[in-house]
């Protein structure tokens, strides 16, 4: 029998795959001793935040969806983008 991959489970809990493949993560700081922070920092601290292509690419491979590239998906739609532009001013 060949290999069956295993995904680490506790990097599939921390990170979210979005539709582009990008990963979000959670900010820390957001757990206990919060007075000693400005209501406008804790506000950011809420958002969801995009983690780092290099750390990304990582990640996703820890997680099992290496195929996901959002730098390629990046590419396609601005190839997309120029052509369109291109037929328009044909048109």
């Amino acid at each position: 029998m060949a290999y069956k991959y295993k995904p680490n489970k506790s990097v599939a809990k921390r990170f979210k795959v979005t539709r582009t493949g990008k990963l979000k993560r959670h900010h820390a700081y957001t757990s206990h001793l919060k007075s000693a922070r400005t209501p406008a920092k804790l506000r950011t601290l809420r958002q969801a935040a995009i983690l780092f292509e290099g750390h990304a690419k990582n990640m996703r491979r820890l997680i099992g969806v290496e195929a996901v590239r959002p730098g390629q998906i990046r590419h396609k739609r601005a190839l997309k983008a120029k052509a369109a532009e291109k037929a328009a001013k044909k048109a």
